[in-house]
């Protein structure tokens, strides 16, 4: 029998087979006060940075964006409220989240625009040529394996769609990465076990950051799948970074 191939969930090494359930774990057991911890861990930034994305992708109507692990919605509400005439397909992985994001306000607004979908990063349920627009907002450290999702981004997106991925990353100053790893692994396992009582999760969260890409290394995986034009900004110093990249 041959070897299963093994991955990284944090900084533990597991099998391949095992990550994704894993990860359905951790957010089944934050989906409930995962908007709230953005903010509090992110001192409400990640709003900053998730309409930064927003100017960068540039909504339309008419155009129909795919949001992979969007569960709570943010991305999409954004993209309808800056295009009322275009349509947004959510897909999570985890049926807690997205039942989360139907929860919202905004969910019941925009209803007959949006979709909601559960699904996998790495074997879409959707045709081929399907969206205009893929995002994926702090979600694709979470997959098993990142070039797969990336594959299937390009498949489903339509001749002359775009990618636009926000993630963590890397800060280019070491001091400054010191400091916000000494932030990262003292203070958020701790505010994660007060305010929703699992610090595991929040462990496991500021671990997959340091096992991600650096930003060019990231770019050439976009490269690699087929994507061009590929460009990356860094958001914070280099804290998140923005990805772009178009289906020539």
């Amino acid at each position: 029998m041959s070897e299963k191939k093994q991955t990284h969930f944090g900084f533990r090494t597991v099998d391949e087979d095992d990550k994704a359930g894993l990860v359905h774990g951790v957010f089944s057991s934050v989906a409930s006060r995962y908007d709230l911890m953005n903010d509090l861990m992110s001192a409400g930034i990640h709003r900053v940075w998730k309409n930064a994305m927003m100017d960068w992708l540039a909504p339309r109507d008419g155009q129909h964006l795919l949001d992979v692990a969007g569960g709570t919605g943010d991305i999409a509400f954004r993209f309808l409220d800056r295009a009322p005439g275009a349509r947004v397909t959510v897909c999570d992985m985890t049926e807690q989240m997205l039942v989360e994001g139907r929860k919202r306000a905004e969910a019941a607004e925009k209803a007959d625009r949006l979709a909601w979908v559960t699904g996998d990063a790495m074997a879409l349920p959707f045709a081929d040529d399907s969206f205009d627009r893929y995002t994926i907002s702090f979600g694709i450290r979470n997959v098993t394996r990142v070039a797969d999702a990336l594959a299937e981004a390009y498949r489903v997106l339509r001749p002359g769609g775009r990618l636009l991925v926000l993630e963590f990353s890397q800060i280019p100053v070491p001091a400054m990465q010191w400091a916000y790893d000494r932030y990262s692994f003292n203070v958020i396992p701790a505010m994660g076990q007060a305010v929703t009582g699992d610090r595991d999760s929040y462990q496991y969260l500021v671990e997959s950051i340091r096992k991600f890409p650096d930003q060019e290394s990231f770019a050439q995986m976009i490269r690699d799948v087929g994507f061009g034009r590929v460009q990356w900004r860094n958001l914070s110093m280099g804290i998140a970074a923005l990805h772009s990249g178009w289906k020539l």
